[in-house]
């Protein structure tokens, strides 16, 4: 019988969108939360944004004030991830979509946990084995768990098995993701985007192709998906909200190991180059006022 890993504190390596937004769940979840960033002020903006995520949820009556404050206790900011993970039963790194740097996180994260402590990466398409081979022996202990933005309101975690991670670390992971309110799908084969990047990719990129192609302004193109599809939110919408540069990486991993079809356009390479890399910029397909809402299409 596979053993069940018990997991009360969590570390979250990371304190941009994605980190906070685990962080957020896990503490709001009963768990003892350590987020860790090396730049301070990226922690204090994310202890603002999960205060005002809090306040929002609370407002619409989809949280109790009791259990938000009681969340926000739970949450401890770090400036390394030694301290952050010291006592941590799980460890999810929220980083940067680069391979390297996602390993670099995961070994020091190795080192500086329990020996026993699951290590998980938070990635939309990298794979999990590549990652866990920065940490030898400690791969077992891998796993892939793929938060959807924004990780507070999508329903989906998909769990990924790299090929050395062991059943009861695939358990635990599901386990933790259903104790946060998702429902969870287990990637078997550790394969270039998983069950659900290389179908989002595909699609966004043909949204992107038709844009470019004077098919459709960015708005009846986000609308049609809407409307007519039941997207939850139009694509080219959804890339703004992640970071052109983030969706330009994955494309370029994506054409790598899967081939043309995911070659990126001409047209977000040039967003890219020119700063353009959506909300967090300010402008990218659509323009954004400060409060971070949609204005217009973005105008070349």
């Amino acid at each position: 019988m596979t053993p069940i890993r018990d997991i009360s504190r969590v570390a979250v390596v990371g304190a941009g969108i994605m980190g906070s937004g685990i962080a957020q769940l896990a503490a709001t979840a009963g768990y003892d939360v350590a987020l860790c960033d090396a730049a301070p002020q990226q922690l204090e903006r994310a202890r603002e944004g999960i205060s005002a995520s809090i306040e929002k949820l609370v407002g619409k009556g989809r949280l109790a004030a009791e259990r938000g404050d009681q969340a926000l206790s739970r949450l401890r900011l770090c400036t390394t991830l030694d301290d952050a993970a010291a006592d941590a039963d799980l460890v999810v790194e929220a980083v940067v979509e680069a391979l390297q740097v996602k390993q670099a996180v995961l070994a020091e994260a190795a080192a500086a946990a329990k020996p026993d402590a699951v290590l998980a990466t938070n990635t939309s398409q990298l794979s999990i084995t590549s990652i866990a081979s920065a940490v030898g022996d400690g791969a077992t202990r891998v796993v892939g768990l793929h938060f959807f933005n924004p990780a507070v309101l999508m329903r989906l975690v998909e769990v990924v098995r790299g090929l050395q991670t062991s059943d009861d670390v695939v358990v635990a992971a599901c386990r933790f993701a259903t104790s946060l309110g998702k429902e969870t799908v287990v990637c078997r084969k550790d394969s270039p985007g998983f069950l659900t990047s290389r179908i989002s990719a595909i699609v966004r990129l043909e949204c992107l192709r038709m844009l470019e192609e004077g098919v459709g302004t960015a708005e009846d193109i986000d609308r049609a998906l809407r409307l007519g599809l039941n997207f939850p939110i139009g694509p080219l919408e959804l890339g703004d909200r992640n970071g052109l540069d983030t969706y330009l990486r994955v494309l370029e991993s994506l054409s790598e190991t899967l081939g043309e079809r995911f070659r990126p356009t001409v047209g977000l390479r040039n967003l890219v180059a020119a700063g353009r890399l959506g909300r967090k910029s300010g402008r990218g397909i659509y323009e954004y006022g400060d409060d971070g809402e949609i204005q217009s299409p973005s105008r070349s």
